[in-house]
Order: C-alpha cells, then structure tokens, then sequence
C-alpha cells in the first residue's frame, strides 16, 4: 500500500527487454530517502506501478516487470534515461498525506499538455473510455505514481493543478504532449461499484422442493 507521494525521483540506467519480459534498473541519488533501507525483496512503486526490489545497493535497484506489466503500464514505453517516481511502502503509523494506492495500474493515459500558469502548471490527461466511470471532479487520481486531486472533468479529460514543489521533485516536469502515464484510480470507487454490482444480482438461497418436502413442507 502507497500514498501517491513521492518520495524520490530516479532515473532508468537500464532496460533489458526479453520474449515477455524485462529487466528494470533504476539509479537514484545515494542521499535520497530511497537510499535508507532499501533491500532485495522489498516493494517499491516505480511511477505508480508496484515492483518487487530484487538487486539493491546504496544507488541503484533492479526489478523484473512481467508481460502483463509491460502490456497494462507505460513502463514498456520507457526509456534509458527517462524519470520515474518512487515510493516505498506505507508503514504502520505513518502519515497518510496523499490517498491510498495499491501500485496496480489501471490503465495507460496520454498527456495532452502541461502549460504553466503564474507559479503552477496544469496539467491534462485522456483517461481511457473504460477508466472514466471511476473519475470525478474533486476526487482522486494516480497518475505515474504521484496523487492528484481532479480540478476540472470533462469529456475523459483529466484537468490537474501542478503546484511549484510537485513539479520540480516528480518526473511532471518533463511531461509533453503524446507521453503515457500509469493511472490508478481510487480504490473506494471500484469496490463501491463491486458492492452495487452484487446488488444487482438475484438472491439466491439454499432452499430447494426437495429440501423443503423433507423438513415437511
């Protein structure tokens, strides 16, 4: 489990594709928060998508992404020296400063612009077509890892406010119009939908004729 706050940026040293697979490898600076602690096994969101850390030392980490990952995140559109976002895992006790996020993407999103405004930047993203049920205006949204908070929803387009220090500590900086980003969005809005689904379905009981007809009836 994550926040969506970011603690670190990285930057991709290495991509090694394979048949349905591929090797990640990830270097970030050794004073970051990422740096304390890190090891072989942990979990680690890589711009919202949760890995498992299998080679670490005091500047680098190195993930195995699936085909499934590469085929339902952006991480397959990736580049050697691209940007990624990181967080650790939620701890118990910690503040819980942005929402809660799995690291399970949901869907790839296109950038369609990031233009800056006085001091901030807005920030637009096409949600997919079968994504845009969960998303409403005010509500929250994944989008590479970092949480985000809805101004504007119109039309499967995301309007999001970029303050000054989210921009400069995330990988939203170097965002341009045609990049995909991973999104997840919030997990109460799928499990409230889940519920209203099972609702809708028939009762069923363990009541039968012939279970009936023996107790008497």
């Amino acid at each position: 489990m994550f926040t969506g706050i970011i603690e670190a940026a990285g930057k991709i040293e290495w991509l090694e594709r394979g048949q349905d697979s591929a090797l990640l490898r990830v270097a970030f600076e050794p004073d970051s928060d990422i740096a304390r602690g890190l090891k072989v096994s942990d979990s680690i969101a890589v711009s919202g998508c949760c890995l498992t850390v299998i080679e670490s030392d005091s500047s680098h980490f190195a993930a195995d992404l699936s085909g499934e990952t590469l085929r339902r995140t952006a991480l397959g559109d990736k580049k050697i020296g691209d940007v990624v976002n990181l967080e650790r895992p939620l701890t118990v006790g910690a503040r819980l400063g942005g929402h809660f996020v799995q690291g399970h993407v949901d869907g790839v999103g296109r950038v369609t612009r990031l233009a800056r405004e006085a001091d901030n930047w807005w920030l637009s993203v096409r949600v997919p077509d079968e994504l845009e049920r969960y998303v409403a205006e005010k509500g929250s949204i994944t989008i590479d890892g970092i949480s985000l908070t809805v101004a504007r929803w119109e039309a499967g387009l995301a309007d999001i406010a970029i303050i000054p220090f989210t921009y400069e500590h995330t990988n939203a900086r170097g965002m341009v119009r045609g990049d995909a980003v991973n999104l997840e969005v919030d997990i109460l809005a799928k499990y409230m939908e889940s519920l209203l689904e099972t609702r809708k379905r028939p009762a069923t009981s363990r009541l039968s004729i012939s279970r009936l007809i023996e107790e008497g009836f």
